[in-house]
């Protein structure tokens, strides 16, 4: 590894993907394929003891009493709100910055969704708006504990204790993540997870979990995800076909035992980040913005586990074309608040309502961080939108940021 001088036209590094499976599926290779090797053999492939067997570890690891598995993220959260009867003539409160899945169960099930700004610096809900946007159609509030870090649950539980809420959290992209030592899933009525691959905890496909402290709302979950059948062929509920499948939830549990190295490594990442964007003069030592204007992601306590690592960059489409011509890898989570989404039309959202949803659309970047990133990786990153910062004349120094040797393989 040697390190480059910084021309303003030099593409830099080697190509960064946003997201690359493939070494962590090659570190654990053995252990997944003796897995799924082993329910092919079994040829148990719907619910039974794999299943079962995932849903005790995940919920031990949530801190829950109890796990149901299903076939998805998005299917968590209409069971959750299925499971709670919500439907036409119910609002439910929810961000209007999220995946779509978030507002979009809530509609699949009837119910209204019933929009609060977020905190710019965690994105996630601002619980001093919620109590504001209760009526006495509200059933239930469901915060998403976006980019890996929770939402700030103490104030959303007491309100919800105080106006007979239902509590759902959206925890798609946080499993692992703490508020006071409290994991994500935990807290809530309902705790609602992913697995879909890029998820910290990813599986080879589509796969989700409910998790709840209730043991009743555990049983009613489990006959909703079999039609509503408790015993086959007798129906107490309409429910659907919502099953995690036996190959998924070995994949799952195989991953879980490496999960908390995995979100060191994302951490360590963002670490990383942050220091050699200060170093670089992009952020000033105080971690206030500086040249470009970038906020590095704010932690607000305990544990973030870094689904993604997102900044606030005012010019981001500039920097965005600096870092494709690069071939590094970038998101934009969310170009469209869910307000301003054309299948909500009807709920009367407008541009200005949720400012901060709005501008959070406008000005955010992701970046790599999974967790077998490499530091120079990481380096050819900030090293890029170092470059787009002074090709703009920002007054930036260069840091000591090592590039990859070109010699390198990983």
């Amino acid at each position: 590894m040697s390190t480059h001088t910084h021309e303003p036209n030099r593409p830099v590094g080697l190509g960064v993907p946003l997201l690359d499976l493939r070494p962590q599926y090659e570190s654990i290779r053995t252990e997944l394929d003796a897995a799924v090797r082993q329910v092919i053999e079994s040829q148990q492939f719907i619910l039974g003891p794999a299943v079962k067997a995932c849903e005790t570890a995940v919920a031990r690891y949530c801190q829950c009493a109890h796990a149901v598995g299903v076939s998805s993220g998005t299917d968590a959260l209409l069971m959750a709100l299925m499971a709670e009867n919500i439907g036409p003539g119910d609002e439910v409160i929810t961000s209007p910055y999220s995946f779509f899945a978030t507002a979009g169960s809530i509609a699949r099930v009837g119910a209204r969704p019933v929009f609060v700004d977020i905190d710019p610096a965690t994105f996630n809900l601002d619980p001093k708006l919620l109590a504001a946007a209760i009526t006495p159609r509200t059933r239930a509030i469901l915060p998403v504990h976006l980019y890996g870090q929770m939402a700030e649950m103490d104030p959303i539980l007491e309100l919800a204790r105080d106006r007979g809420l239902v509590v759902i959290e959206d925890a798609a992209q946080a499993i692992g993540a703490e508020d006071h030592g409290r994991r994500a899933g935990s807290l809530g009525h309902y705790g609602c997870f992913s697995f879909f691959p890029s998820k910290n905890l990813g599986c080879f496909g589509d796969g989700g979990l409910v998790t709840t402290q209730d043991a009743g709302r555990a049983e009613r979950l489990a006959m909703l995800r079999m039609h509503g059948s408790k015993v086959k062929y007798q129906h107490q509920l309409v429910g659907g076909n919502f099953r995690l499948d036996a190959l998924q939830a070995v994949v799952i549990e195989v991953k879980l035992h490496h999960l908390d190295r995995w979100t060191a490594a994302r951490q360590a990442n963002a670490e990383r980040y942050d220091r050699l964007f200060r170093e670089s003069g992009l952020i000033n030592p105080d971690g206030t913005p500086n040249a470009l204007g970038i906020v590095l992601p704010a932690v607000r306590q305990n544990r973030h586990v870094f689904n993604q690592y997102v900044i606030w960059i005012p010019d981001r489409d500039a920097v965005r074309e600096r870092l494709q011509a690069a071939g590094i890898g970038n998101e934009v989570y969310y170009p469209i608040p869910l307000h301003l989404q054309e299948c909500f039309r009807d709920l009367g959202g407008q541009p200005g309502q949720f400012p901060e949803a709005e501008r959070a659309a406008r000005e955010t970047l992701a970046l790599p961080v999974y967790p077998e990133l490499l530091p120079d990786q990481i380096a050819s990153v900030t090293a890029a939108i170092l470059l787009s910062g002074g090709a703009s004349g920002g007054n930036l120094r260069p840091p000591n940021i090592l590039l990859p040797d070109p010699g390198r393989r990983r």
